[in-house]
């Protein structure tokens, strides 16, 4: 099981999850092991002259310890526990990354949209997957993998330009930060809706399209 705090206070009445206690090569394992998701192993963070830096070495990292390492990262990807635990005692460090267009993709949208979203979804009673809340203020729903094809029709049908949303779909070749991989300075990666045995099976796009672009909408 993860291990998490009860909740932090968030807007619309959302509660954030907040994981604690657990190494990141634990949590790697447990992702790979309980939820059967890959996972590869990113950058890290390095003390430089009292301030931490990426591991990439720039120091303009525009996502400090929270990238890939190296530019085969696809192929590096696992969902073996025991591959896994040998990635991250190399580097215990290295921050925890998932690829997406395999078990899931994910649709990342504002934060201020995200939480808006969720309430709706609340009260529409839908069934949600995991859901992540990134130190940049983004919210990443996870849903079943093909949602990158899907979701420009969908949009289109509610009447929406596409363009017009600050909307995406994280399909294949992409990936996401899994808590409590660390975003340099600006915090970690949390779980607004964390993983459990109920949300094991995930909503399809074509579920969740309508209150995110309603929201995303909202908060242009």
């Amino acid at each position: 099981m993860f291990i998490v705090e009860e909740t932090l206070a968030g807007t619309e009445a959302a509660q954030i999850p907040k994981q604690r206690g657990e190494s990141l090569l634990e949590t790697a394992v447990r992702y790979a092991e309980e939820r059967h998701w890959d996972v590869f192993p990113g950058t890290w963070l390095d003390a430089v002259d009292g301030s931490q830096r990426c591991s990439c070495g720039d120091a303009a990292c525009p996502a400090p310890g929270s990238h890939p390492a190296r530019p085969d990262w696809a192929t590096q990807a696992t969902g073996s526990a025991t591959v896994a635990r040998r990635m991250w005692q190399k580097q215990p460090a290295a921050s925890i990354l998932l690829p997406t267009g395999r078990t899931f993709d994910a649709i990342s949208v504002p934060e201020t949209a995200g939480f808006l979203a969720l309430a709706r979804m609340e009260r529409m009673e839908l069934t949600l997957g995991p859901v992540t809340l990134t130190p940049d203020r983004r919210m990443e729903f996870f849903v079943l993998p093909g949602a990158g094809v899907k979701v420009p029709d969908l949009v289109r049908k509610l009447g929406w330009a596409v363009s017009s949303l600050d909307l995406t779909v994280l399909g294949e070749g992409s990936y996401v930060a899994a808590p409590p991989t660390r975003f340099g300075s600006r915090g970690a990666v949390q779980w607004a809706r964390r993983p459990t045995p109920a949300n094991r099976w995930l909503p399809d796009a074509e579920e969740l399209i309508s209150p995110l672009a309603y929201a995303c909408g909202r908060d242009r």
